[in-house]
């Protein structure tokens, strides 16, 4: 059996996904300006980021804590991370933003983590729905 075919895979992928976006929606939210500073990038962008992704990392938790994982719920979340990474790599290359070197870091390595979570939760639930079938 794949891993990727293990509901336990899938759930522990959502639970990383919760946690890193819980821990990156606090940090943004209580820090906005101080990272803002730091990075070149605008406060308000860092803050409103923060503040969304704090439900969305409830959303995920949600779905991965439920007996059953929801198929639909997990494509919403692979979605959302597409559609976050395409989101980041536009504020790099084409929002008219200038961040520095570490605003480049930090956006960038995001979306790279988000992707990662994104192709391995695409994985997991293609194979659970293979399982299943």
């Amino acid at each position: 059996m794949s891993i990727f075919r293990s509901p336990a895979f899938l759930r522990r992928v959502l639970l990383v996904d919760a946690a890193a976006c819980a821990l990156m929606g606090a940090v943004l939210a209580a820090a906005s300006g101080t990272i803002a500073g730091w990075t070149a990038l605008p406060h308000s962008l860092l803050l409103v980021a923060g503040v969304a992704l704090l439900p969305i990392a409830g959303f995920i938790g949600f779905v991965a804590t439920r007996d059953q994982i929801s198929e639909p719920a997990v494509w919403l979340i692979v979605v959302g991370n597409g559609a976050w990474v395409v989101a980041s790599i536009w504020l790099l290359v084409g929002a008219g933003l200038s961040p520095n070197a570490l605003g480049h870091v930090l956006v960038g390595g995001q979306a790279l983590a988000v992707g990662v979570l994104a192709e391995l939760e695409f994985f997991g639930v293609r194979n659970l729905s293979a399982a299943t079938a």
